[in-house]
């Protein structure tokens, strides 16, 4: 099923973006702005202008014996980035590797994978104010980040348009490789590369989860719950393998994967759309899905998900 929108534009400069927003300023018309789209679930047409951005340039700002400053334009594709500081050695974003979606996306969702997320890396955030068309520079303190959550997808919602990113890097091996898979790099006898622990990194996705040009998927569709220490022994009584990773004193987080596999959804299927038989994380478009497939399979999963366990799995997918 194909869905569309009134209009679509592209700008390559914040000149650019800041005129366009002045002339749907004058319209009244819906706007919404989208990266490549890959979290995004379009249930209708939309009935508003889709706008993306062109902005890109990877521009060093500074840096010492210890680390090294980049500002990136948001239009930038994110494993592009990624590569590119690899090849160069520069540590922060190689756990991230091979995520889909652009730079502007990893500051609003707070992308993270393998026990890293973006946040780690950035320093502040530039952007438009829709309703103005004036400049604002969000300090990475000021961006209220928490886990797949940022100031832009709750309280500024909207609001405002991302134009570049500021990151900061480590150009000595900083790493992190406690994440099952990596592991293994541990026990080689010597520090990985940034560019080995990106490699690594693919591998495992590429193991796991679908080429988007091959399977239609949305990626992770579900975050992984947070649980309290209580209700995570409860369920560790029952389940003595249950996979878990310590928040806090008082919070665990646990694999939605796990718990939508003990559901028995593991490479099931509803209407034209499934559970990935690699990933149960992952609901894929096998059959020409329509969205009311894909959204009716999730709410079956989360619902068998609470029935089971008393957990709540929510979407990290929008739905438009």
């Amino acid at each position: 099923m194909h869905v569309k929108a009134q209009q679509f534009i592209t700008y390559d400069t914040v000149d650019e973006l800041v005129q366009v927003l002045a002339q749907l300023r004058g319209s009244g018309e819906r706007i919404l702005h989208i990266g490549g789209g890959s979290n995004l679930l379009f249930t209708r047409d939309f009935q508003g202008t889709l706008l993306h951005s062109g902005i890109k340039y990877i521009e060093e700002v500074s840096r010492d014996d210890r680390e090294i400053v980049f500002r990136v334009g948001a239009g930038v594709v994110w494993d592009d980035f990624c590569a590119e500081m690899a090849r160069n050695n520069f540590y922060g974003p190689e756990n991230l590797s091979y995520i889909p979606g652009e730079v502007g996306a990893s500051a609003i969702q707070n992308i993270g994978a393998y026990g890293v997320e973006v946040d780690s890396i950035i320093r502040a955030v530039e952007a438009i104010e829709v309703a103005t068309g004036m400049p604002r520079v969000f300090e990475v303190s000021e961006c209220e980040y928490g886990y797949r959550d940022s100031i832009f997808k709750n309280r500024l919602q909207g609001q405002y348009i991302v134009t570049a990113v500021v990151y900061r890097l480590s150009v000595v091996p900083v790493v992190h490789l406690d994440y099952g898979p990596l592991q293994e790099l541990k026990s080689r006898g010597e520090m990985p590369t940034a560019q080995v622990i990106r490699d690594a990194v693919i591998d495992i996705r590429r193991s796991k989860l679908p080429e988007p040009s091959e399977l239609g998927s949305a990626g992770s569709f579900f975050k992984n719950p947070v649980v309290p220490v209580e209700a995570y022994r409860q369920l560790a009584a029952n389940y003595t393998q249950v996979p878990h990773y310590v928040v806090n004193e008082q919070q665990i987080k646990i694999p939605a994967a796990w718990l939508i596999e003990q559901c028995g959804w593991k490479g099931k299927r509803h209407g034209g759309a499934a559970v990935y038989d690699k990933q149960p994380l992952i609901l894929v478009n096998e059959q020409q899905a329509t969205p009311a497939d894909i959204m009716e399979l999730a709410d079956l999963i989360q619902q068998s998900v609470f029935e089971k366990f008393h957990i709540h799995l929510h979407p990290e997918v929008n739905y438009i």
